[in-house]
């Protein structure tokens, strides 16, 4: 017998369930509406981005006329040309400053993993100490003075790759997130049924967390290549050797002398010195220092970017 879906209560419930909701639907017309206005915010975004590419091409007599625009009178390659007279020291400067990222975000990565993943087991009996420890470095530094005389009176790691590579290879905010992450992600279910099965903690860690893991880590590695890339103090405190320094400290030097030479009196008296300060770029020459510096972390970003929409648990735990 077949019953008619308008007399069965079940049926007519299911059927208006079904139904889509009235405020979950979105009309054509403000589809449009919120892709035009999606469109508006992304093209007010990249204007920043678009002026910077456009300054470093901009002549500094059209920079001086009418300061930065869109639409630059003259166009120029003299920021850039004057980079790369010191062809040489870029080279060397990128080249440091992508291995100490690199290798750094590793490391920290790999020691920032394994932290969270200890503290995260609810069946370790000093995970409270260690949270604690590391809650405690948050709130208390010792400041520079300490930390400089450790690295250089007492490890010797100045003047070195070290320098770049231990001091900021734990954080303790970051170990604290991907703690949270993998309680709030991870169920304990799936690390009993791991014991169960005979599997010790590093294998639960590589075969496991890591697997499950990847968007915490893609969101962390992201903040460490971003924090690695833009250090410029430790260069400048503690690197004296030319190949060892990062291309920021590089790019800081170049602008703050020719800032000294165009602040300087003295010089500027001087025929020579005025020929020199006639010669030498400004404004395009800041933004050419921040388009050579911000057009890695661009491509690197999509990389990531893949990572942060993964679902994480979907299916892992045993039934």
């Amino acid at each position: 017998m077949i019953l008619n879906a308008q007399s069965d209560p079940k049926a007519r419930a299911l059927a208006k369930s079904k139904k889509p909701k009235k405020f979950n639907v979105i009309s054509n017309g403000w589809n449009f509406a919120f892709t035009v206005i999606l469109l508006l915010v992304s093209l007010l975004m990249l204007m920043p981005l678009a002026l910077v590419i456009i300054v470093s091409f901009s002549s500094e007599a059209s920079i001086a006329r009418v300061g930065y625009s869109l639409a630059p009178i003259e166009w120029t390659l003299e920021g850039y040309a004057y980079l790369f007279k010191v062809g040489d020291q870029v080279l060397a400067s990128y080249e440091i400053t992508i291995i100490h990222t690199a290798l750094g975000t590793v490391m920290s990565l790999f020691v920032m993993t394994m932290y969270s993943y200890v503290i995260a087991q609810r069946n370790f009996v000093h995970r409270k100490f260690f949270t604690w420890i590391l809650f405690f470095t948050m709130l208390f530094s010792g400041g520079l003075v300490p930390h400089y005389i450790m690295n250089v009176r007492y490890l010797h790691i100045d003047d070195s790759l070290w320098i770049f590579l231990l001091p900021g290879l734990v954080s303790a905010y970051n170990v604290i997130i991907l703690r949270t992450f993998i309680t709030s992600t991870i169920p304990d279910t799936l690390f009993e049924a791991a014991r169960i099965d005979g599997a010790n903690h590093f294998r639960i860690y590589f075969s496991i967390v890591l697997p499950l893991f990847k968007a915490g880590i893609a969101t962390i590695a992201l903040f460490n290549v971003v924090n690695r890339w833009n250090d410029w103090f430790t260069g400048m405190l503690y690197i004296k050797n030319p190949a060892l320094i990062p291309i920021q400290t590089m790019l800081k030097n170049i602008q703050d002398n020719i800032e000294f030479l165009k602040q300087n009196a003295e010089v500027a008296g001087t025929p020579d010195g005025l020929q020199l300060l006639n010669s030498l770029p400004d404004q395009n020459l800041r933004m050419a220092c921040t388009v050579i510096v911000i057009v890695p972390i661009l491509c690197a970003y999509p990389f990531f970017q893949r990572y942060f929409v993964q679902g994480l648990t979907v299916g892992s735990v045993k039934g």
